[in-house]
């Protein structure tokens, strides 16, 4: 093979390795503040790590009924990493009327 050939093989051979490397986790934030998630609606990945930040001076929850809950103190933050592709409503158990939704794609 002569040497053009064998570094334009060797640039195909890492553009392929680079191109199937798995994304890299996000850390995505959803405030909250005024009794409101927000945003709403969270679109992420399997490995990414929701963090709410907590801007009231009271407690609030992010709260699956029937499955997790992450207690977010006041004018703290509290952090869930996602584990499972899924759709989920969560809801703030002290304040039913807070509502989010987060979108797990694999």
């Amino acid at each position: 093979m002569k040497a053009g050939a064998l570094g334009l093989l060797a640039r195909l051979v890492v553009l392929a390795l680079a191109s199937t490397a798995p994304a890299a986790a996000a850390t995505i934030q959803v405030t909250v503040d005024k009794l409101v998630f927000s945003p709403a609606s969270v679109d992420a990945k399997v490995g990414d790590t929701i963090e709410w930040v907590n801007k009231d001076v009271i407690a609030h929850t992010a709260t699956v009924k029937g499955g997790w809950e992450v207690i977010i103190p006041p004018k703290k933050s509290a952090s869930m990493t996602l584990k499972t592709a899924q759709t989920v409503d969560y809801f703030c158990r002290f304040h039913p009327n807070m509502k989010g939704r987060l979108l797990v794609a694999p």
